[in-house]
């Protein structure tokens, strides 16, 4: 898709506004506990501070269902980022009206401010026009940084950048990128580790990856639909019944197709779904009544990192077992270590996959990290984002 980068504008002078994604984790005494949202966006800013913007930052932050709470105020991020920063970074304690108005009339060029949580107001999340207005008219130009939620069609992200010119921040352009990359001329061989819990979570990624990916690695809850599809007997391990058949059908595609697909032949069970339980390594045909698979075991993980050694692409997106209880994490480590130690172009999925590379110390080996779960998701199953597809208009 062709979209602008903010590269391409003549930005000096002018008020930008920069859709972000700040959306970061904090503690109850309200302090940041993972500022690397603040940081992705860094380059974006600052690339528009020194070339002479007046940059209006605007973020959403939690779930405030359109009220106003402090619990999700972004003040202490303006602070975060006027510290990281080493200058004053302006607030705005509302995102539109006579606050934001005198807050960014005060700007001069190169400063920075940042409104307060756009989704303080209800009309944000329903892609109000008059709201999108209300936000535009604090700019002269528009620019989306914030993949997180290119797939949510809200006023700041979809509104707003059909009544400025609008283009792609350093970090979406990145994403566009490398994702679009994957779906129009991977490097073959292409290798998609897809785990998670559920088939219909993922299944739209599967059915569009058919046509470009050399081999599947399932694991995960998910992968257990898939055993069962096959005969297995899975105990008391999750299995989502209604979508055996559609397992089944899914690896026929494949075959015909002359896709790999690899699924564990090994699986750590346990009596139940907690880390103290009793739980050992299993063959995929050896599932005790009553127990449940948690973790791919260490052959399959030998097996997936084999697959993904001789990769030129990788894409990963989903944990390989109950990831976040310690003795459920092995599988989805070593697949981190394979990844990571792979010489091809490596691209993680947000969200657990994203948190395994770290836990791992092995980010910085990865060439691409998306900051976007559900985005990253649903780019892979080509749907067409919201907030891309605005800034291609």
């Amino acid at each position: 898709m062709n979209v602008k980068s903010v590269k391409d504008l003549d930005v000096k002078g002018k008020r930008i506004f920069l859709r972000v994604d700040f959306n970061v984790p904090l503690d109850e005494n309200r302090i940041i506990t993972d500022d690397k949202k603040i940081r992705s966006s860094l380059p974006t800013i600052e690339y528009l501070a020194e070339q002479g913007a007046k940059v209006i930052v605007a973020s959403h932050l939690g779930r405030p269902k359109g009220q106003v709470s402090e619990k999700y105020s972004l003040a202490p991020v303006a602070a975060k980022l006027g510290e990281i920063l080493g200058k004053e970074v302006l607030f705005a304690r509302d995102c539109i009206g006579d606050e934001a108005r005198r807050v960014v009339d005060g700007m001069k060029d190169g400063d920075v401010a940042l409104l307060e949580n756009l989704r303080f107001h209800p009309e944000e999340e329903k892609n109000d026009p008059g709201f999108a207005r209300e936000l535009a008219s604090l700019a002269d130009v528009y620019v989306n940084d914030a993949f997180g939620t290119a797939h949510r069609a809200h006023a700041s992200t979809a509104g707003v950048p059909g009544l400025l010119p609008a283009a792609a921040g350093l970090l979406m352009k990145k994403e566009i990128e490398y994702l679009g990359k994957v779906l129009t001329n991977p490097v073959k061989p292409f290798v998609a580790i897809i785990g998670g819990a559920k088939i219909s979570d993922k299944i739209g990624v599967i059915e569009n990856l058919l046509d470009k990916v050399d081999t599947f690695i399932l694991g995960g809850g998910m992968a257990n639909t898939f055993l069962k599809a096959q005969g297995f007997d899975m105990g008391k391990s999750l299995v989502e019944e209604d979508k055996i058949e559609l397992a089944a059908e899914t690896v026929q595609k494949a075959n015909a197709k002359g896709v790999k697909v690899l699924l564990p032949s090994d699986l750590v069970v346990a009596e139940s779904v907690a880390p103290d339980s009793p739980h050992k390594v299993v063959a995929k045909d050896q599932v005790p009544a009553g127990w449940a698979a948690v973790d791919i075991g260490p052959e399959s993980a030998r097996m997936f990192a084999d697959a993904i050694k001789d990769a030129n692409t990788i894409v990963w997106n989903g944990p390989m077992g109950v990831f976040e209880m310690e003795p459920f994490a092995r599988g989805t480590e070593a697949v981190a270590r394979a990844v990571a130690e792979s010489d091809g172009t490596s691209i993680v999925g947000g969200g657990e996959s994203a948190a395994a590379v770290k836990k791992m110390g092995v980010a910085e080996k990865i060439s691409h990290i998306s900051t976007g779960g559900g985005a990253s998701l649903e780019f892979l199953e080509g749907k067409k984002l919201p907030g891309i597809r605005a800034l291609a208009k």
